[in-house]
Formats: C-alpha cells, sequence, structure tokens
C-alpha cells in the first residue's frame, strides 16, 4: 500500500473512533438506547442511528413501534430473551461479538443472552464461568443442537446417507455423555452467527424458474400453507423453514425454550415488525453522510425501505448496487482524503461488479451446469438488487465449512471438527468425495444427503460493519479477512490496493 493509502486508513480509524465516542455519550445520555433490553418498553422510531468501527448504521421503519408488550420485544419462553435480544439496532438487527463481550462486561450470565441452552458452549458447563461460553465471546457463535439422525418436518428421522464421527471438539458439547453424538437423545451441536432480521422484503421472496420452481435444483419451490404461495429458502443458514412465521415459531420454541406454542397473533406481530425495518450504514468518517447530495443512491437503509425486491442484479441494466460514479472524481468541497476513500470505494464496487474471477468447485453452483471453473464477478452470486444475497433459492458450499477448502484467512481453531463418510450407494460431496472433513455439515443435518455437506444459506451484505465477525462460523473476524479468504479461495490474486478497494466498499453497505 502506498503513503496516501495508509494515511487514509489511519485517517478514517481515527475518525470512526472520535465519531463513535461522540455517539456512545449521546446514547448514554438517554436518546436512544445502545443495547434494547427485553420489556424496556423504549418506542422504537422512524430512524435509528448508531456508531460502529466505519462510521454509523441506521435502522428506518416503515412505521414507529410502542415496544411495550411487542411480542418482538417481550419474552415468550422461560430463559427471559425476547427476539431483540439477539438482534440488536445497533448491530443491524443481529449481533456483534463486541456488543457480546460488553454485555458479559455489564451483567454477566445474569443477561439472558447468555442462557445455557445456546448461549453455552454446552448446557451442561457452569453459568457464571465464562470460558463455558467462549464460543459466543470469542466469535459470536450461538450453539445450534441438531438432531441425529435428521428429522422431517413432521418430526421423523431420516436415513442419513452419511456417517458422522467426532474428530474434534473443543467446546466439548458433540462428545458429551448427556448432550453429545452418542447420548440418549444424538446431537449434533455447530455453531453459527444470527442472521439479520431486517431488509427482509428482499430475503423471503425468490427469483425463480416461472415463480414456481427452485432455479437451482429445478425441483417445485415449497408452498407456504397460510398464503399458497411458493417460497425460497433463504431465511435461515440451512433453510430449515421457508417462512417468517415458521422462523418465530423455531426461534421461540428453542432459543426462547418456551413451553408451549404462542398464539398466531404474536407471531403475526413479530413478522409485521421485523418485515417494516430497513438496515445499512449510514455514514462514514470519509465518505460523510450517506443522505447527502452526490452520494450513490444504494447507500443508506432508506434506499432499501423504497427498493424494489427482487430484482436479479447481476447484469448492467439493474446492477446491484446501482452505481458508484458519483464518487470516481471528487466534488466540489471535498478534502483530499475525503476524495480518495470515496475513489477507493468506487473502484473497489468495479471489483466486486466487474472483476472477473475463476469460480471452481462451488456445490450447488459449479455441480449445476453452471462449468467448474466458471468465469464471473462477486455479483454473480451475491445478486439480490440492494442486498447482495443470492437471487436464487438454494445453498451453496463456498468452502468456508469444510476443512479442504478452508484457508489461512479464517480461525476455525475452536470450531468442532467432524469426519464424515458417504454411503457407496449415494452421490459424494462432487468436490470432496466420499470422505473428508467439516466444521458444519450445514444443509446436510437437515436433508441427510452427503451432496449437501457444508452448504448452507448466503446472507445480504447490507450493514457489515455494524456485525462483525462474519461467515456463518464467525470465523472471518474482520472485512479484511473475509476479502483474504476470497482472494485465497479463488487464486483471484487481487493487489493490495484492490483488497483495500473492495473492503472499503463493502464497509459503506
Amino acid at each position: 500500500m502506498n503513503r496516501t493509502g495508509q494515511r487514509v486508513l489511519a485517517f478514517s480509524a481515527i475518525a470512526s473512533v472520535l465519531i463513535g465516542c461522540l455517539a456512545l455519550n449521546t446514547f448514554a445520555a438517554g436518546v436512544t438506547p445502545g443495547w434494547w433490553k427485553e420489556s424496556a418498553g423504549e418506542r422504537f422510531p422512524l430512524e435509528l442511528r448508531y456508531p460502529n468501527a466505519h462510521g454509523q448504521v441506521g435502522i428506518v421503519s416503515v412505521a414507529p413501534v410502542d415496544t411495550r408488550g411487542h411480542p418482538f420485544f417481550e419474552p415468550m419462553g422461560t430463559n427471559g430473551r425476547a427476539c431483540v435480544t439477539c438482534h440488536q439496532p445497533a448491530n443491524s438487527m443481529s449481533l456483534a461479538v463486541e456488543t457480546v463481550r460488553q454485555r458479559w462486561k455489564e451483567a454477566g450470565a445474569q443477561d439472558p443472552l447468555f442462557a445455557m441452552v445456546d448461549g453455552a458452549n454446552c448446557p451442561n458447563l457452569k453459568p457464571d464461568d465464562e470460558r463455558a461460553h467462549s464460543m459466543l465471546l470469542k466469535h459470536g457463535l450461538f450453539r445450534i443442537g441438531m438432531p441425529w439422525p435428521p428429522r422431517d418436518a413432521s418430526g421423523k428421522p431420516i436415513q442419513p446417507e452419511f456417517s458422522i464421527a467426532v474428530v474434534k471438539d473443543p467446546a466439548g458439547c458433540n462428545l458429551d455423555a448427556g448432550f453429545g453424538i452418542a447420548s440418549s437423545t444424538p446431537t449434533v451441536s455447530v455453531y453459527r452467527r444470527p442472521r439479520m432480521s431486517a431488509n427482509l422484503r428482499y430475503v423471503t421472496t425468490s427469483f425463480s424458474l416461472s415463480g414456481r420452481f427452485d432455479g437451482k435444483t429445478g425441483l417445485p419451490l415449497a408452498i407456504d400453507p397460510k398464503t399458497g404461495k411458493r417460497v425460497g429458502l433463504p431465511i435461515m443458514s440451512d433453510a430449515r423453514v421457508t417462512t417468517l412465521e415458521d422462523q418465530a415459531r423455531d426461534a421461540i420454541r428453542n432459543h426462547m425454550q418456551a413451553a408451549a406454542p404462542v398464539s398466531e397473533d404474536r407471531i403475526r406481530g413479530i413478522v409485521d415488525f421485523e418485515s417494516q425495518v430497513y438496515s445499512a450504514q449510514v455514514s462514514h468518517p470519509l465518505a460523510g453522510s450517506f443522505t447527502a447530495s452526490g452520494t450513490p443512491k444504494a447507500l443508506g437503509p432508506a434506499a432499501l425501505r423504497d427498493g424494489q425486491a427482487i430484482v436479479a442484479g447481476f447484469n448492467y441494466n439493474n446492477p446491484v448496487f446501482f452505481s458508484f460514479d458519483e464518487w470516481k472524481t471528487p466534488q466540489p468541497g471535498d478534502t483530499p482524503e475525503q476524495a480518495a476513500f470515496r475513489a477507493s470505494v468506487a473502484r473497489g464496487y468495479d471489483v466486486f461488479f466487474v472483476r472477473p474471477m475463476w469460480i471452481s468447485d462451488v456445490s450447488w453452483f459449479n455441480s449445476i451446469g453452471m462449468g467448474n471453473p466458471y468465469k464471473r464477478t462477486c455479483a454473480i452470486c451475491h445478486s439480490v438488487h440492494l442486498t447482495g444475497n443470492d437471487i436464487s433459492p438454494g445453498v451453496m458450499d463456498i468452502g468456508v465449512n469444510n476443512v479442504p477448502t478452508t484457508n489461512a484467512s479464517v480461525d476455525t481453531a475452536d470450531l468442532p471438527v467432524f469426519r464424515v463418510t458417504c454411503d457407496k450407494a449415494a452421490p459424494g460431496h462432487p468436490y470432496l468425495g466420499r470422505e473428508f472433513l467439516t466444521h458444519d455439515p450445514g444443509r446436510a443435518l437437515i436433508t441427510g444427503k452427503c451432496f449437501d455437506i457444508g452448504a448452507l444459506v448466503m446472507q445480504q451484505l447490507r450493514g457489515l460493519a455494524a456485525r462483525a465477525p462474519y461467515f456463518s462460523n464467525g470465523s472471518a473476524k474482520d472485512l479484511a479477512a473475509v476479502v483474504e479468504f476470497y482472494d485465497l479461495r479463488f487464486d483471484m490474486k487481487m493487489t493490495d490496493r484492490e483488497k483495500q478497494d473492495l473492503g472499503n466498499f463493502l464497509s459503506v453497505l
């Protein structure tokens, strides 16, 4: 990196700290809660802003909400949690690891966030022992206990196409006599990040063949029994439910530990709220406010509130994030540092949308007739207009879960390692064969299919600056690690400037 780039980065870091301190002081004065506590009763306004390492994240709502008694903000189970516990506005309606650490510092195990069911490495540990919550405190990961063998929607066991054995168990739950694979209720524990509960209008609808078929498998899409409409898969990491209503029921039953189902009115209240909330980065200390004139029109949460869903954005007629041409040249009044950062972001968008790479060995992408390798840009997969999640329903294995396809850019040392062995009669993993190691079998824990091992649903790209770490397993500590993973995984051979530009672009989304 040249000296100009170093000065820009140093200035950016200092400015971020200053803005963050000022904003945090404002929040401490009671204007807006930094942490939305369960049952606190604050009014959820039309707009919120919170500081982060790259400026501020913004939340906009279609209408203000009185949170007193509201099902998104009230506990509905036995452990004190509400939806808002793990979907915080300051973290772009997800949860950042820095926020988790702050909650432990302020409240320790008494905070419902650290409920033993999944806020601990394993439920059998001591609640007040900080080490019992290391996966959540170090990586922002919750334990997801999946039945083994898998079960279908009616609870009937599925005969899996593979066997699974524990090779490494740092968290200690998979080999535990009471909670592990060999227990009386065999369970595979994987560790995953919470997804955003914002911008969901761009997630719950799917671009598909004639609106009826999965664009990757060619199979009919599932039907929402309530509406009769075809629905996609992008709501949860492993696509085990297909509607927001079912996701809410799953969370209340498993994460809140409800003793009984809640009313449909409560479920509808949750879905209505999260369907009207939009989140994105809203300012940067160098780029300025994204509500100012001359700002690329994809930036800021209002663009999502007012945008059209769902549009395929991997083409020049409808680019995923429109255009960043406004920032390619200095504008009147720009400081040299401001002009340099904006130009870097614009170049980063070109890396994202224009710079090709050879995509290879990705199941549910290369394996469905796209060719292997297949020369395209980031936007071929991060293709939903304005959000950058996957335009087609379905899952993908980019390589971040399976041990043979991880690389030095990510930290997986604390994750479990499983050996999966596929049956001889079943189709194996298209690129890794019939026996290999994985940190998370992913979709295969739902379907029982060897082909699905390691595959998960792609997340959206908005509000990234507010919700580190990244990937479903929290293995990328920052945006630079995300960029490095892709550079190594697909041998992109990006220059240092291209890496910095791409990281700056992601930071303003």
